[in-house]
């Protein structure tokens, strides 16, 4: 199929697009990668194009990846932190975005609150691509993915087992990946943080009719067992610091270390950075030889490469 529909649009949650869609951006993003290390380190798609990176919180991989893309696409990347502009002085969300759109083809906005995200998204006239909220990371589970794919030579029926916080956003988007592309995902998690109902009910029924499974469970071992990849995230999110102590109370059962990883020995292990060490995975695991979280960060560089590709005009 042809990605050339999705040109213009936003990229916003993956609830959006279909799994023959996700797949296409998938297998883009691993030719685009094959072909940087064939010698093609620039592939001049946004030659004549800006794309403004509007930043909220603090980034490493998602801004750099970013900001490398847009460079090696051909394009002219400006960094726009939140409070350098007027909106950290008041001005609104939809002022900004008319004004930002007049100037750019798109912006990448990595914000708290994803209805600021959609207000940004409706009020542009150029495409805007989530680089993430607080409720999903849609560009980070497409080098997820891709790594996943790298690593196991097929998504349809791989079993992910997400062991952490079940109100993570970067499980909300795997949960509905996983669901769309026919996998099996486990989430082990206290009843205290199971994810939100909604979404969960949504992914587990779509899981149903793309021959996947979406499940819930309190036994992180239980999760594990059979798994292909074992992935985790940070406990405590950026914004919910009020509600860090009661996390890690809640969560001290729920840490991947070696011996909960030798119930899968086969696993791969994933997180998607930064990593608390010692809380939610300890050295062992993150530096062993399970591990491929440096592959799935280098990934996210290709697969930015691809949304950028596809969604700006």
């Amino acid at each position: 199929m042809s990605l050339y529909n999705l040109r213009g649009r936003d990229f916003l949650c993956l609830k959006d697009f279909t799994g023959e869609e996700i797949r296409e951006l998938v297998k883009l993003g691993l030719e685009l990668k094959r072909r940087y290390y064939a010698g093609e380190r620039t592939i001049p798609v946004l030659a004549g194009r800006s794309i403004g990176l509007l930043f909220q919180k603090p980034s490493t991989r998602t801004r750099i990846s970013f900001d490398v893309a847009v460079y090696q696409l051909g394009g002219h990347p400006l960094y726009l932190s939140w409070r350098e502009l007027q909106l950290g002085r008041g001005e609104t969300v939809p002022d900004t975005a008319r004004v930002l759109s007049r100037y750019l083809d798109g912006i990448v906005a990595r914000v708290y609150a994803h209805r600021d995200l959609e207000v940004l998204a409706e009020y542009s006239d150029a495409p805007v691509i989530n680089a993430l909220s607080d409720f999903s990371h849609p560009a980070q589970i497409m080098a997820d993915l891709m790594t996943i794919y790298e690593k196991t030579g097929r998504l349809s029926g791989v079993k992910i087992a997400f062991i952490g916080d079940g109100t993570d956003n970067v499980l909300n988007s795997l949960m509905v990946a996983a669901a769309k592309l026919g996998m099996n995902m486990s989430i082990a998690t206290p009843r205290e943080l199971y994810p939100n109902r909604e979404l969960l009910e949504y992914s587990m029924e779509l899981a149903g009719e793309t021959g996947g499974l979406v499940e819930v469970t309190e036994d992180p071992i239980e999760a594990v067992r059979g798994a292909n990849v074992v992935y985790t995230d940070v406990w405590v999110s950026m914004g919910q610091e009020d509600e860090a102590e009661r996390k890690r109370k809640l969560l001290e059962g729920y840490r991947v270390d070696s011996s909960l990883m030798q119930h899968s020995p086969r696993a791969i292990f994933m997180h998607c950075l930064p990593a608390h060490r010692g809380e939610e995975v300890t050295s062992d695991v993150i530096d062993g030889p399970q591990s491929v979280v440096w592959d799935q960060a280098e990934n996210r560089l290709h697969a930015q490469k691809a949304i950028l590709s596809v969604f700006i005009r």
